[in-house]
């Protein structure tokens, strides 16, 4: 049998529900053939999903990123924004993109380009939506990573990027 490139208790990052916990390999028998699959859950959508074991890595599950990658991100989230003009539902669509890739640097992007800081008035609904599920799947992540709980995260997170902006 292969080595599994996952096991039970690991945290794992699925693209499109971000940051889970797989709970259980379990096997299952679907169309008649047997399949080995990840049970993961999720605790903030209370929900698991089931990730046959051979297709997890094609699909984006991944472990969650290193310190190193986390600098990386901190980097993104303190370089300039980028202000892009055009229709906001093309640009929604860009952002919802990059949360669901998975990959937490184009998720840093997102939370870095949406920033506003205090100045949250003007903010339109969905984009206020969007922005917060950026920060929240961000946030997640860094917080398992540095052991402290999610709102230490996002406070720390904000602060980093309010540093860019005083810089």
């Amino acid at each position: 049998m292969n080595k599994l490139p996952f096991k039970i208790g690991d945290d794992v990052v699925y693209p499109s529900h971000g940051v889970g916990k797989i709970t259980d390999i379990e096997n299952q028998v679907i169309a008649g053939v047997k399949i080995e699959l990840f049970v993961i859950q999720f605790k903030k959508d209370k929900m698991s999903l089931r990730v046959p074991v051979k297709k997890a890595l094609k699909i984006g599950l991944r472990h969650l990123v290193s310190r190193e990658i986390m600098d990386k991100v901190i980097s993104v989230l303190q370089s300039k924004a980028k202000t892009s003009k055009g229709m906001w539902s093309r640009r929604a669509t860009e952002y919802e993109t990059k949360i669901n890739s998975g990959q937490l640097e184009l998720i840093a992007e997102v939370v870095r380009d949406l920033h506003r800081g205090n100045d949250d008035t003007d903010r339109s609904y969905s984009e206020r939506v969007i922005y917060e599920s950026a920060l929240e799947r961000l946030a997640t992540e860094y917080s398992i990573l540095y052991k402290i709980d999610l709102k230490q995260a996002t406070d720390q997170l904000l602060e980093l990027i309010k540093t860019k902006v005083a810089a």
